[in-house]
């Protein structure tokens, strides 16, 4: 069996005695940390996701941390998501783009007041573009990595488990809201958020010696409600239509070829510095997008990579992630295809490492 070999460049997490303990099968790599991926088998931590409740080490979700009189400004020319509107206590799901449009992440961000933001990141060094922002542009703004580790609570008897914790003010925060709440004489942020549909929270742990404490009171907390360790989950994030930057999209992506384009207020965005590139793209449409695409067969191999997609002998796509859906009884894809081919209903080829196998577009995706 092939091992990762650990080091200091790759970071353990305040929560990783925990999640050893839990008897964690497997981790991937993501902003330098570990990520667990499987504990049972990715099938069983499914069906347990979708039925009771898991706690989520998701350190890796790092943020970035923006204070200062300019911290709004260089929010705004982050992202084509208009801002202005947005208040503390808010999360925004946001797109972050680079000045020809293209896709450097895709977070949640927080705003914690005027002059105090933090960016929730997907799996890219995001930090390096915002620091060189901030001093291109000669901001007045501290931007840096703090010391804050999320942990996600996420399944259907989330909203239980958390009441137990933080009581029954947690029930009231609203998707993407906010709330400041105590435990054990601190004050975290908690969000009803969270990378998957099952339903959920996300704590942002500030300070790593704390990290322990709370995951072992929420496991005791929740022993009648079948709670156990978890994380992302494969199969239902791509029911969900949950997309994973630097694997179903990069820097050579549009927010609108990534099906993001609801995210883009290009037009009141002032100060985005893709802005120019993506009023073009708005205006002409995207060539390609991205869609859920339903594979026939047995149960596809791990999607490690690009899979080609063809229709009437010509390549008109890519599938980047793909796994078999114990729920729906079919394999659940993930795919980036073109304008010709991406209508509801069309028949295309997937080639697999298993060979060519028959699929069809869908409108949405099934969670």
């Amino acid at each position: 069996m092939t091992a990762i070999s650990l080091s200091r460049r790759l970071r353990r997490t305040p929560f990783s005695d925990g999640v050893e303990a839990a008897g964690v099968k497997g981790y991937t790599v993501y902003n330098h940390m570990l990520l667990p991926t499987v504990f049972d088998s990715v099938e069983a931590d499914y069906h347990h996701l979708k039925n009771h409740v898991q706690v989520w080490d998701v350190a890796c979700e790092r943020q970035i941390e923006l204070r200062g009189p300019d911290a709004g400004r260089l929010m705004q020319m982050l992202t084509p998501r208009d801002l202005r509107g947005m208040q503390p206590g808010q999360c925004y799901y946001m797109p972050i783009v680079d000045e020809t449009g293209g896709m450097l992440n895709d977070p949640v961000a927080v705003k914690l007041s005027e002059d105090h933001w933090w960016i929730s990141i997907a799996d890219s060094d995001l930090l390096y573009w915002v620091k060189g922002m901030a001093n291109g542009y000669r901001m007045d703004v501290l931007v840096d990595e703090p010391d804050i580790s999320p942990l996600a609570i996420q399944g259907p008897k989330a909203d239980d488990l958390m009441a137990r914790i933080f009581g029954d003010e947690v029930r009231d925060i609203r998707f993407f809201r906010y709330k400041m709440l105590p435990f054990e004489g601190r004050y975290l942020v908690v969000a009803r958020s969270g990378y998957s549909k099952q339903g959920g929270f996300e704590i942002y742990v500030e300070g790593s010696d704390f990290g322990m404490p709370l995951w072992q009171t929420l496991l005791e907390a929740g022993e009648d409600l079948n709670v156990r360790a978890g994380c992302p989950n494969l199969i239902e994030r791509i029911e969900s239509g949950l997309l994973s930057y630097g694997n179903d999209m990069t820097d050579d992506n549009t927010p609108h070829e990534c099906g993001l384009g609801r995210f883009c207020d290009t037009h009141d965005a002032i100060g985005c510095v893709g802005r120019d590139a993506l009023l073009r793209v708005a205006k002409e449409g995207p060539v390609q997008q991205i869609r859920a695409i339903d594979i026939t067969g047995d149960p596809v191999p791990p999607c490690d990579r690009w899979w080609p997609v063809y229709g009437g002998g010509k390549r008109v796509g890519r599938i980047s992630s793909a796994a078999w859906s114990p729920d729906f009884r079919t394999n659940v894809a993930i795919g980036m295809v073109k304008m010709t081919h991406w209508d509801a209903g069309t028949e295309i080829e997937v080639e697999t490492p298993d060979g060519m196998r028959s699929a069809t577009v869908h409108e949405t995706f099934w969670n």
